[in-house]
């Protein structure tokens, strides 16, 4: 199959609300596919159109091969979910939940396999009840495994965990990626996308306003490098050497007054080895020094900054454009 999911057209009403206004995306198979988007934008509906959990007004949508309204039990014994909140028994342990779940299942996977894959060996034994918060998200993500899915949804899968238990958390989505899994993921994580994504939707008031990789998404590959760096008193802008035509050398606003500096141009390598051989050569540091390009989350805020109507929402066509995205779907 090529597509795991193929949605064309979408809409979704509740009475005078429109959640949903005409989106349209396709999700490969063997993909993470990440949706982005600010609370209300409806990220939350159309997952769960796409679970079978919700019906859309108007439009097509194929998950696996099967229109998930009809609630066909071959398309969800295909399927594995992770909410945001998974209620368990909870004084049963690691071991017993993810057996008896294993059992609602006609193809399923080890239960010391997927134990060992959510890295819960420690806790094998341990009843639910006693896990913290993110050992539970981890066997939420086993007991969605289960059933061994071609598809799995997750939902906000790292909220409330800490920094190291995030990253062991990435490892094991990623781990899903190497069995052939397509992943379907929505996060408030702009560092998660970044990591995790093969592609990002930005969604803003029911529409899609930014498909692409995390490094096409919002022309993101094409914007213009920043590089910072603070002369030593003494040295002025003035004497810095020449760097590419379209480079625009100004103060930097965020060093205030202390010799600041800030260069933005689309040749950062080229501006980079001018100044840095410049410094060299008359023996000046250049204190702070840094080159980045604009961040995933610069170009989502910009994406959302507006996301009413008539604003970043009322123009899905110009800004899946500017991302190097042809008509999804």
């Amino acid at each position: 199959m090529r597509h795991a999911i193929e949605v064309t057209d979408l809409h979704k009403r509740y009475a005078e609300v429109q959640a949903l206004r005409g989106v349209s995306f396709h999700v490969g198979a063997g993909e993470v596919f990440c949706m982005l988007g600010p609370n209300g934008a409806g990220k939350t509906t159309c997952t769960e159109i796409l679970e079978g959990h919700r019906l859309a007004s108007s439009g097509a949508v194929s998950v696996l091969g099967h229109d998930p309204a009809r609630g066909e039990r071959a398309m969800r014994e295909r399927i594995g979910v992770v909410l945001q909140s998974c209620g368990v028994q909870e004084d049963l342990t690691v071991a017993e939940l993810v057996e008896m779940y294993g059992r609602y299942y006609p193809r399923r996977r080890s239960a010391e396999e997927l134990i060992e894959l959510v890295e819960l060996d420690a806790k094998r034994d341990a009843r639910a009840g006693t896990l913290s918060g993110g050992q539970r998200r981890r066997l939420d993500l086993a007991l969605a495994l289960v059933g061994d899915p071609d598809l799995i949804f997750l939902d906000e899968p790292t909220t409330g965990f800490d920094p190291h238990a995030r990253r062991q958390a990435w490892s094991t989505i990623k781990s899903l990626c190497s069995l052939g899994k397509t992943v379907f993921l929505t996060t408030h994580y702009m560092d998660e996308a970044q990591h995790l994504a093969d592609r990002v939707a930005v969604m803003a008031a029911g529409r899609i306003v930014a498909l692409g990789s995390p490094q096409e998404l919002g022309g993101r590959d094409a914007l213009p490098s920043e590089i910072r760096f603070t002369l030593p008193e003494g040295v002025g802008v003035g004497e810095l050497p020449q760097l590419p035509p379209d480079a625009d050398v100004q103060l930097d606003p965020d060093r205030g007054t202390g010799g600041g500096v800030l260069v933005r141009t689309a040749e950062g390598v080229a501006a980079a080895h001018a100044l840095t051989g410049w410094a060299l050569e008359r023996g000046i540091e250049l204190r702070g020094f840094s080159v980045a390009q604009p961040t995933l989350e610069d170009v989502y805020l910009a994406l959302t900054a507006q996301d009413g109507e008539g604003s970043a929402g009322a123009q899905p066509a110009a800004a899946v454009a500017e991302a190097g995205a042809g008509t999804p779907g």
